[in-house]
């Protein structure tokens, strides 16, 4: 449990960060979690009140620190934060200065990627809190502020599978539902999924797709996005760290999904084929990468620095032929893109920061801001080093870009 006054415990589904981590005094709370990406590629970050320990356990400065230094990873790109509010009392609520001190040093560096905040649970401290600052709080920033009453109300918005939801705020979200149906609250699972279409490309197997699309080894929305990309984006600024309107995107999938010819330019926004192309990724049912590696990715650290390649060669290199041929013709491209990163501004570590999540994620649970690291180092190798990597094992049905 979260939130008591005896110190916090964090979220299950999180590893306890390393005691060398330079905030560990405040991480090891798991107040702080980054959790993958939402449903159209912005980085999630989420913030749970529950797991604060009381005040007098918790450095806030520090806390405000951490905070920083989490989302300075991710600031330059489109983001999003889900704010869980259960579980703030009086034992362990920042003091007003200290939040209109936390407002005031979040400057437009922070503020302008931020696509939405998620305030869940909202009470009327949120809504004094929020009357408070409202004269420093601009139009345009306030519109991104969405208040959601119940958890599932996530699930239209958000990839919920890869949140890391306090068993507190579950339990609690539980009791609100029972009250308003004054019964047992319903279930929170979601109904069983309906039969792909024939055409389906979007939350269905590689298999699937190679089945349904002539034995094509490398499935349409990933040769397509990269074809018109490599013709049309390499040199765009920032590229695969924006987001179109979320109506865009999925208007786009409808059509892959239907088996609709799509026309890119139409769109006249690289950004478009860009964000399909981790949506596609993000959706699949297993990752590309496959989740038996997930383990030996996270053990990465423990390797020495001069090894690394060769052990992400021998982990690349035991993928299924179909993974390996697929994630080889996606990894070329990025580091093709990873070339003209004097001009996009996407080295290996920043596209390795983007693509990371969308191509490895646990079986179980919710990734934590532990693992992100080993992730991200792995995938920065795969494209930095793409060459040593990939250069020995070439399948006969293999594809470049």
């Amino acid at each position: 449990m979260c939130a008591t006054d005896a110190p916090s415990v964090p979220p299950s589904s999180s590893t306890s960060p390393d005691s060398s981590h330079p905030y560990y005094d405040v991480a090891r709370h798991g107040i702080i979690q980054v959790c993958g990406d939402d449903n159209y590629g912005r980085k999630l970050i989420v913030f749970s009140s529950c797991c604060l320990p009381p005040s007098h356990q918790l450095n806030h400065r520090r806390l405000l620190e951490f905070l920083k230094f989490t989302l300075d990873q991710y600031v330059e790109m489109d983001y999003i934060l889900v704010y869980f509010h259960h579980g703030l009392r009086s034992s362990n609520k920042p003091s007003l200065k200290w939040l209109r001190e936390a407002f005031s040093e979040f400057d437009r560096k922070y503020k302008k990627n931020l696509k939405t905040l998620y305030v869940v649970h909202p009470t009327n401290f949120i809504r004094i809190v929020w009357n408070i600052f409202k004269p420093l709080i601009s139009h345009k920033f306030g519109k991104k502020l969405t208040y959601v009453n119940y958890l599932a109300e996530l699930r239209d918005h958000l990839n919920y599978e890869q949140l890391v939801i306090p068993a507190d705020v579950s339990r609690h979200d539980e009791k609100l539902r029972a009250a308003q149906k004054g019964g047992p609250p319903p279930s929170g699972k979601t109904p069983p999924p309906r039969p792909p279409l024939p055409t389906q490309q979007f939350g269905v197997s590689l298999q699937y797709i190679r089945e349904k699309n002539r034995d094509a080894v490398i499935p349409p929305v990933v040769s397509q996005t990269v074809s018109y990309l490599k013709e049309k984006g390499l040199r765009t600024e920032g590229i695969f760290r924006r987001s179109p309107r979320v109506q865009v995107i999925k208007d786009v999938q409808k059509l892959y999904n239907l088996g609709k010819p799509v026309d890119f330019d139409e769109f006249s926004d690289v950004h478009v084929p860009a964000v399909i192309l981790k949506t596609f990724l993000r959706e699949l049912p297993e990752p590309l990468l496959t989740f038996r590696v997930y383990n030996q990715v996270l053990e990465l650290l423990s390797v020495e620095s001069s090894l690394r390649v060769s052990r992400c060669k021998q982990i690349i290199e035991s993928l299924p032929e179909q993974n390996f041929i697929v994630t080889k013709f996606l990894l070329c491209f990025l580091h093709t893109v990873s070339q003209e990163s004097i001009v996009n501004k996407m080295s290996p570590s920043n596209l390795a920061c983007v693509f990371g999540v969308n191509l490895l994620w646990p079986r179980h649970g919710s990734f934590s801001l532990n693992a992100l690291t080993p992730v991200n180092i792995f995938t920065e190798i795969l494209i930095e080093h793409y060459h040593a990597v990939f250069g020995s094992r070439c399948p006969p049905a293999q594809v470049t870009p």
